[in-house]
């Protein structure tokens, strides 16, 4: 088993940066595919980016591709969201995701079988 903690979650202005962590214990990190998924109030929930399970390959959404970077620290098995020229539109719980079985990313939440409990980030303009 593998479980999932996001932290760095916050609030900010459009325009500033932030940094989001995932923390994964229980198993390493190394042998995931992993990601980050956000839901917006009312909206449903959507792919912002991921990392293939070697690292070699990494997907974003159009909405933050430039703008959001994702990187892995595999001896800390920590999953980051580097997050720069936040906009109002970004405000959402931002989830932390693994796949036991992707070699690559894919944006279908049904494909990722660990999910953290997410964290709060909200852009004020």
């Amino acid at each position: 088993q593998l479980q999932l903690l996001e932290a760095g979650g916050g609030m900010v202005q459009a325009g500033d940066s932030l940094r989001l962590s995932c923390l994964a214990s229980g198993r390493t990190a190394r042998t995931y595919t992993m990601g980050w998924f956000r839901q917006a109030p009312g909206k449903e929930r959507e792919f912002v980016a991921g990392l293939g399970r070697f690292g070699l390959t990494t997907d974003y959404s159009d909405a933050v591709q430039g703008r959001f970077t994702i990187s892995r620290d595999n001896p800390k098995s920590t999953l980051f969201l580097q997050m720069n020229n936040l906009k109002p539109e970004d405000t959402a719980v931002y989830f932390c995701v693994a796949s036991a079985l992707l070699e690559s990313t894919t944006p279908r939440q049904s494909d990722y079988d660990y999910w953290g409990p997410g964290t709060q980030v909200t852009v004020s303009s």
